[in-house]
Parts: structure tokens; C-alpha cells; sequence
């Protein structure tokens, strides 16, 4: 009996340092893809069971409920996925009712691509390039948003009033405003890479422990067993590889403004250009101001922000720049404050607001008629900019919101 347990404990030593091993090598992560039903959506909002109704939410044909993320449980990548594939239906609906409903064109960049080039997109009304009394062009802010949007969680959640351009491309088109639609997160395209490209490892592809690695290679004998029992858990859904490649001279936020610019807004007859830019919009704003600065100060009327993160320090803004900016623009932020109170800022650029809202995606919804307002009179020629007073600040907008 003594011989048949001191012949066990080697087993069980083995067993033990294969055991600490697998868990030093199991990438968590990984691990959770293994059981998780296929990534295979439906690619349209009917596959999903979802329609906007005549107020434009989004709710489940059948039951009229909203949209619910965790479909299923202790599954949250799956649901993730899951959402973000119903964004890209979201985006393309969006697309679909600017061209029906809003009667915009789509006018592919750059104008001279060639018919194998990668392509990005803008949308303009007919009167774009022939309107001489005013214009109005939008620009989104970062992330997942495309053009038409603002914010892609609030047209999911809440309402396409909330969370899309449409109610100001509506309005501005009744008051006679020719309209650009910017899309300066459409930066590039992406293509699956071959199957010799995706087979090829890198250098430091593997995702095992340089130590575990290193040892391993010493020891040639490793048993197949023990992989086995480790690649067990290592095959979970492998998703597409691909490359970005990126659109001539729209590969940036900053550059699709440039070049919108450029090639159509610098070149519209409107008198009168006036802007609204949400959030990292109002950074490519600056940067535009910057790069042409004559240009813009001859053309542009007013600029409406909401909740903009530019700032005019790191970006190095010249003082004539800023002062422009204190006499053209103003700044809506989310803060506690009601709406259109004076909101203080520490840097020397534009007014600042409240957009009556502490949410920083809404507040370009919030401040819709107070903008509106503020163009009029900027028209007019009317000296009502709004003047910061001492008051509580805003919140500070988180780097994921941006």
C-alpha cells in the first residue's frame, strides 16, 4: 500500500505542474469565446426583429419593447457583437433617410478616385453649390459614428430626433440653408487579408509566456497529451483578419475636413457658412480654422459647439484665431446648469454654455433650438454673442465619450 502511494505522488506532481501551467498559458478572454453561439448576424433591422415606429424609436416587432443588449446572458462579448452588428444596419438606415427623407445627395470623395480606389462619402442637398445666402454643414464627433449621426447609442436607446442630424438638416433646409453632411470617421476601408498573408505568424505572435515558450523549446519531449489538454481550451471563434487601407486624403478626421473644404465648401456661392460640431468636431473645426484661417474668417458666419473638445492651447492657436473665436462661436456644454447659462471656461477661446443637459452625447439634441436662435441672430448681424460669467464648470467629458 506504502509502494502504491509513493508511486502516485510523481503522478500527482505531474498532473499539478500541468495543471499551473494550462492556467499560466489560458488567455481568459479566449477562453469565454469557446462556448459562445456563432458571430452571425442578420444584416438587416427585420432579420433582428426591430422597427422605428412613427415617434422613430427603435422597438421589437412583436412585443413593442426596446432594444435589450443582454440577449443573452453571461454572454457579454456575444451581446456586444451582437450590437454592434445591429449599429451597422443603424448606420446604413441612417444613410437610406438622408438620401429619401431629407432629399441629400451622396458625393463620393475623393472626386477623382479612380474606380478600384478606396472611397469615403459625403451628403449635400441639391443646392449645395448654387444656394448664395447660407450654409450649414455638421460634423460628428469620434468613434463609431458616421454621417447623419451624433450618437449611435441614443438612436438604439432613445429616438433618431436625440441621436441623428436629421431634425437639423429638416430645419435648416425649411429656412433656406443649403446643407453638407461631413463623414470624417469613413477614413478608410478594410479587406480581408489573403490566406497566406493570415497564416504567416508574426515574430511575437504568440500569445504563450516567453518563459513558458522558452522552456518548452528546451524540453523537446513535451507529451501530446499535454497540448492536447491545453489546445482543448484554446479554440474559440476566429473572426476576420483584415487590413485598413486607408481613402486619399480623408484619413483622418482632421484631413475629411480639410478636404471638404477644399473641394466644396470653399467653393459653395453661400455668403454665409455656419457649422455645428459635436464633440471631437469641434477639435477638426479648430484644426481647420488653423490650417486655413483667411479662408475660414472670410466665409464662415458662426459656429455652434457641443460639448467640444478642442483646446486652442494644444493645438496652438494664434491670438487672432481666438479672439474670432470669442466673437463667432459658442460652446454648448453638458453641465447641471439650465440651458443657456453662462457656463466659465479656463481657456481663452469661445463662449461656453449649458446645453441643459449633463450628458455630453445629448447635447447637441438639448441645445437644438438655442443654436438655431444663435445663427439667427449671427445673421442678423445682431451683437448677442453670449458672455461667459463665473459659474460652475462642466463635468469633464470622459475619453470613451469623446
Amino acid at each position: 500500500m506504502a509502494q502504491i502511494q509513493q508511486g502516485g505522488a510523481p503522478e500527482e506532481k505531474e498532473k499539478t505542474t500541468a495543471l499551473k501551467d494550462l492556467l499560466s498559458r489560458i488567455d481568459l478572454d479566449e477562453l469565454m469565446k469557446k462556448d459562445e453561439p456563432p458571430l452571425d448576424f442578420p444584416d438587416t433591422l427585420e432579420g433582428f426583429n426591430y422597427a422605428f415606429n412613427e415617434l422613430g424609436q427603435l422597438r421589437h416587432i412583436q412585443t413593442g419593447d426596446p432594444f435589450v443588449f443582454n440577449y443573452r446572458e453571461d454572454l457579454h462579448r456575444w451581446n456586444q457583437k451582437r450590437y454592434e452588428a445591429l449599429g451597422e444596419i443603424i448606420t446604413k438606415h441612417v444613410y437610406e433617410l438622408l438620401e429619401k427623407e431629407c432629399n441629400l445627395e451622396k458625393v463620393y470623395l475623393p472626386v477623382d478616385a479612380t474606380d478600384n480606389e478606396p472611397k469615403s462619402f459625403i451628403f449635400m442637398s441639391k443646392d449645395a453649390m448654387k444656394n448664395p445666402d447660407k450654409m450649414l454643414v455638421l460634423i460628428h464627433g469620434s468613434g463609431v459614428v458616421r454621417a447623419g449621426q451624433w450618437a449611435r447609442r441614443l438612436i438604439i436607446n432613445e429616438d433618431l430626433n436625440s441621436g441623428s442630424q436629421i431634425p437639423y438638416i429638416k430645419r435648416a433646409m425649411k429656412e433656406g440653408y443649403a446643407v453638407i453632411v461631413l463623414n470624417p470617421n469613413e477614413n478608410y476601408i478594410e479587406v480581408e487579408k489573403s490566406k497566406v498573408q493570415a497564416e504567416q505568424p508574426s515574430p511575437d505572435s504568440s500569445d504563450e509566456p516567453a518563459e513558458k515558450r522558452e522552456r518548452r523549446e528546451r524540453n523537446p519531449k513535451e507529451t501530446k497529451k499535454r497540448r492536447d489538454f491545453y489546445e482543448k481550451y484554446r479554440n474559440p471563434q476566429k473572426e476576420k483578419d483584415t487590413l485598413q487601407v486607408y481613402i486619399r486624403d480623408n484619413g483622418s478626421p482632421e484631413e475629411h475636413a480639410l478636404y471638404v473644404w477644399d473641394n466644396f465648401i470653399s467653393k459653395a456661392p453661400a455668403e454665409n457658412v455656419l457649422f455645428v460640431a459635436h464633440s471631437y468636431g469641434g477639435l477638426t473645426f479648430v484644426e481647420l480654422m488653423i490650417q486655413r484661417e483667411a479662408d475660414v474668417k472670410n466665409k464662415v458666419t458662426a459656429v455652434a459647439l457641443t460639448d467640444s473638445v478642442h483646446n486652442v492651447w494644444h493645438q496652438d492657436a494664434n491670438k487672432t484665431l481666438r479672439e474670432w473665436m470669442r466673437e463667432n462661436c459658442c460652446n454648448w456644454v453638458s453641465s447641471s446648469e439650465p440651458l443657456d447659462t453662462a457656463v466659465e471656461s479656463t481657456l481663452p477661446d469661445c463662449p461656453r454654455v449649458s446645453a441643459g443637459t449633463e450628458r455630453h452625447e445629448l447635447t447637441s439634441w438639448k441645445s437644438f433650438h438655442s443654436i438655431f436662435k444663435f445663427f439667427d441672430e449671427a445673421l442678423e448681424g445682431k451683437d448677442t454673442k453670449i458672455k461667459p460669467t463665473p459659474t460652475r464648470r462642466s463635468n469633464r467629458i470622459k475619453h470613451e465619450d469623446l
